[in-house]
């Protein structure tokens, strides 16, 4: 990896392309800092102390881990990636009931387009709706409830300030999209997947400096370095798995195109071990947070005052329905984006066929059969990585944000190979070996 980085810098195209990236990134973390209107940062501080840091706001980790913590810091770039997120990933599931979308996700490059489109007309629509949200959350001292009183905000009552903080975020998630839409035609990597691994390693040295500074003397010290060995070995183990994959082999017979015999080569279908990436564990954790909304807004209730006692993010019962619920929307999200039939249809057009497995519906069974034996170990693989910061809380008293596990480090690991093989393909298009050396 370091030598394709090294060949990078040596290439002037690809050169420019990274320092072009370098400078999006840099303006994104400036604009992750920068408050928004109407927000009293001195109080803001005060309660982010009290608060230990926002380890209290369960609620909210996703997004605010997403944000790289400019969430609970309401800056302009407080939303982060995740309407755009939320919008991608409802365009997706709606492709599967909505014959247009299906078309047009068949149409290529064109149609394409146009589903890019809605996606951020529909991100522009979740931005406002959540910042408004949260603006209302810190106007009435929902945002962090350990600080009620403190005052987060200027003004409160008048109408402006709080429609201008609206705005300004969600204007902040609008140019969010344009700098990962630069980064994908101009930089290196897919954009919006870069922004958010700039966002969450933004938080890997406060996380990790916190578990520190919890523990005196040269306990701090032990635990620091302990994690950070276990954090490499969880890395390892994740790039184990995320290489993993079954490769079927596709054999295509010999046929006739005008006057000359095409075909007879071999090749395969590679299904991944995690066919369906970090999506099941961000569905899982937007249905958890359901019931924990319910009892933020009806605290009062019988039913509220159990969730706020047995289901929070550290209970046994909220670790054992994310571990179900992983594993379910793992064979969920697969079903929905792997179409056995569809496949099966293009190799029989085509000439293809698995040795041994006759075409048509006996190809179809078999991919089923060998995608859902794929999946079983996958899902189980999600669901512990997931568990990993609940395991941390227990062991050295780690908040929600433990660097080394869940959400982030998937993110991190997956990211990050997938620009590394951005990085090497453009390096073989123009650095490669002859025959003649």
């Amino acid at each position: 990896m370091l030598s394709a980085f090294a060949s990078a810098f040596k290439t002037p195209e690809l050169r420019k392309k990274i320092f072009f990236t370098l400078g999006i990134l840099l303006v994104f973390r400036l604009g992750s800092t920068i408050p928004a209107p109407n927000v009293n940062m001195q109080a803001l501080n005060t309660c982010l102390n009290k608060a230990a840091g926002g380890q209290q706001a369960g609620l909210y980790s996703l997004i605010n881990l997403f944000s790289g913590g400019a969430l609970l810091h309401l800056t302009i770039f407080a939303l982060g990636v995740m309407p755009y997120i939320t919008s991608s990933i409802i365009l997706q599931l709606l492709a599967v009931v909505i014959p247009r979308l299906e078309a047009l996700r068949k149409e290529g490059a064109a149609g394409q387009a146009k589903i890019t489109q809605y996606t951020r007309y529909l991100t522009l629509v979740l931005a406002l709706l959540q910042a408004t949200a949260f603006v209302t959350m810190a106007r009435t001292d929902q945002l962090l409830p350990d600080c009620k009183g403190i005052g987060i905000l200027h003004e409160k009552v008048e109408l402006f300030p709080l429609v201008t903080m609206v705005l300004t975020m969600t204007a902040g998630t609008v140019v969010i999209m344009w700098l990962g839409e630069l980064i994908t035609d101009r930089g290196v990597g897919n954009g919006m997947s870069v922004l958010i691994f700039t966002q969450i390693a933004a938080q890997f040295p406060t996380g990790l400096w916190s578990i520190k500074e919890g523990h005196q003397g040269a306990t701090g010290w032990f635990l620091f370095l302990a994690i950070v060995a276990i954090g490499l070995l969880v890395m390892l183990g994740i790039l184990f798995m995320e290489q993993g994959q079954r490769r079927v082999p596709v054999q295509y017979a010999k046929r006739m195109v005008g006057r000359r015999l095409v075909g007879g080569s071999t090749t395969y279908i590679p299904l991944k071990i995690n066919q369906s990436g970090v999506i099941p564990v961000i569905f899982a954790s937007s249905i958890l947070y359901l019931p924990i909304l319910y009892a933020t807004f009806r605290p009062q209730s019988g039913t509220g005052q159990w969730i706020a006692t047995n289901f929070h993010t550290n209970s046994w019962v909220y670790s054992t329905l994310q571990f179900l619920l992983i594993v379910g929307f793992c064979y969920f999200y697969v079903a929905i984006t792997f179409n056995s039939e569809e496949v099966s249809d293009n190799m029989k057009k085509y000439g293809g066929f698995i040795p041994g497995i006759r075409a048509g519906k006996p190809t179809e069974r078999y991919l089923t059969y060998v995608l859902n034996r794929l999946t079983a170990p996958g899902s189980l693989y999600l669901a512990i990585i997931s568990m990993i910061p609940t395991l941390a809380f227990i062991a050295v008293g780690a908040n929600q944000n433990f660097p080394f596990g869940g959400t982030s480090i998937l993110i991190i690991v997956g990211v990050a190979l997938d620009t590394v093989k951005r990085i090497e393909s453009q390096l073989q298009q123009r650095n490669y070996e002859g025959f003649l050396r």
